[in-house]
């Protein structure tokens, strides 16, 4: 018997799931309506705003970290392309960063993106390009060492082209695994989000050889209808 993000019965004799509809208007993209469309019906779209979550991304980290277990109390969590801070949000309460569970370490927080962020308590949050010659130098002197876990949900801008943003994405994933590496501490994990479309080669067999596992997962809170999943490196190799 399957159950929607909200526990509620999806299946069963004379049921009938309802969708809001919006139409179409004037002067607004056929495109638009129909991601408003999936917006307004989206399990997950509702359980954030119930929950308090800036986004539905949310889910994705808290399903990854559920089967990996790498936010950990006392854990040291840089994220990268934080905006809008749904993963940050996750990780506060899982690191333990407010101190709020008592006989438990610790963790420390950084967000860096290139925008401003609105501030999360528990978090510390820089506008900072981590592609930047100085930017894994910055993050450790902020984060007082170096991090336990280097996490990536970041996505370049839709041309509208597969193949292009594919590649995009992937290079973008490859830049982000490389400050991994400069920033991590031994036995330390890098999740990020990639597109599957063929050009994720180099970057597993690269993770392979800086990490003893590497996964692939499609989290349930990824859309169906999405080419993205996550890639889990656990165990840095120093």
């Amino acid at each position: 018997m399957g159950k929607t993000p909200g526990g509620k019965n999806t299946s069963g004799r004379g049921q009938r799931d309802l969708k809001v509809k919006v139409k179409s208007a004037r002067g607004r993209k056929l495109s638009s309506t129909r991601w408003l469309q999936r917006q307004l019906n989206d399990p997950y779209v509702k359980r954030a705003q119930a929950e308090g979550y800036r986004g539905r991304a949310a889910y994705k980290i808290l399903e990854l970290d559920d089967k990996f277990r790498f936010l950990v109390p006392g854990a040291r969590v840089v994220d990268l392309g934080c905006a809008p801070g749904g993963w940050l949000q996750v990780a506060v309460k899982r690191v333990n960063a407010l101190g709020e569970r008592q006989g438990k370490a610790v963790g420390r927080l950084l967000g860096i993106d290139l925008q401003e962020v609105e501030p999360i308590a528990g978090a510390e949050i820089h506008q900072l390009d981590f592609m930047a010659d100085d930017a894994d130098a910055q993050v450790k002197a902020w984060l007082g060492g170096r991090a336990d876990v280097v996490m990536s949900d970041m996505a370049a801008a839709s041309s509208g082209h597969k193949q292009t943003d594919h590649l995009r994405i992937m290079s973008l994933c490859e830049a982000a695994a490389h400050f991994a590496f400069d920033v991590l501490d031994e036995g330390g994990t890098f999740v990020a989000k990639v597109l599957a479309g063929g050009a994720e080669g180099d970057l597993q067999k690269l993770l392979k050889q800086k990490f003893t596992k590497v996964a692939n997962v499609k989290p349930p809170a990824s859309r169906a209808d999405s080419s993205e999943k996550f890639v889990v490196a656990t165990g840095f190799r120093g």
